[in-house]
């Protein structure tokens, strides 16, 4: 499904770069659970936002699905992104004032789905929370919200889920929720690239992926 080559990330001028990305070689297989392990600075961040086509690579290239996604243009790379990648972040990026239908709703409006009901109660049954439609986000606890945030990536039906450590925001049980609905998500057939600091957390995953400076290590 994903295949990096060579791929180098650099913000700044010369004579202040920083080299967050330094020649990453990474294959992902399609229907894939992966853990993408490192320090703080190491290039987690960057790599994932990379994939997701939320940032441009300096040099190297990026293949998804045979489709060079490094050459493509701004707009092009927006439609990518609304057609084939859905993030889950570890604040929920959910809108508080909104109900927990409504912040389903958003993506949906976005791209203008029809039988938007239908699509939003399937998903927030498949994830355990549809008697919280109503409630505003600001009103559930942070597992619930969490819930919510994978409901939402889950209604696009995009083929890849981006998650930056979906669980570090939980408590442990609350946790251990979310990694098994990640691995019905991914028995469904889902492509899951999970960013963690928690080796316990990035066991639950079928490969663990390590990035240190820039570099994949291991």
């Amino acid at each position: 499904m994903i295949n990096l080559i060579n791929v180098v990330k650099n913000y700044g001028t010369d004579e202040a770069c920083t080299h967050a990305l330094r020649g990453v070689n990474l294959t992902i297989e399609e229907g894939s659970f992966t853990a993408l392990m490192g320090p703080s600075g190491s290039g987690k961040s960057t790599l994932l936002n990379i994939i997701g086509g939320m940032d441009r690579l300096t040099s190297g290239q990026y293949i998804f699905r045979g489709q060079d996604i490094s050459a493509l243009s701004n707009p092009e790379i927006e439609r990518f992104r609304k057609e084939n990648v859905a993030f889950i972040f570890q604040n929920y990026a959910l809108m508080n004032q909104y109900s927990v239908y409504e912040n389903v709703e958003m993506p949906l409006i976005a791209r203008k789905i029809r039988n938007r009901k239908e699509v939003i109660m399937n998903c927030l049954r498949e994830v355990g929370i549809q008697e919280l439609a109503d409630k505003p986000v600001n009103r559930i606890s942070g597992g619930e919200r969490q819930r919510a945030a994978i409901a939402r990536a889950i209604a696009t039906n995009a083929p890849l889920l981006l998650a930056d450590e979906p669980t570090g925001s939980l408590d442990r049980s609350a946790g251990a929720e979310i990694l098994e609905l990640f691995e019905q998500l991914h028995r469904s057939g889902k492509t899951i690239l999970m960013i963690t600091h928690d080796e316990e957390i990035a066991a639950r995953a079928e490969r663990i992926v390590r990035i240190r400076n820039g570099v994949i290590v291991d």
